[in-house]
């Protein structure tokens, strides 16, 4: 699994962004996707809200091949 730390600018990052920023969806419509595919786990919980704040501290995986740990 590729792993990968994130510095938070700001009090959060909405899940879209986050998955924009780095790199693992290239578009708005493809992170929509994965969202809606039920491919990511915030904190080891399926997250379905596109626009959840996510925090420093919050550990995101995608389909089981990323895991990004927010800083």
């Amino acid at each position: 699994m590729e792993k990968i730390e994130f510095t938070v600018n700001g009090e959060y990052i909405e899940l879209l962004g986050l998955l924009k920023a780095t790199g693992i969806a290239q578009t708005g419509g493809h992170a929509k996707m994965i969202v809606e595919d039920e491919e990511v786990l915030r904190n080891g919980e399926v997250e379905t809200r596109k626009r959840a704040k996510l925090v420093p501290g919050d550990v995101i995986e995608v389909g089981g091949e990323v895991r990004i740990q927010l800083k």
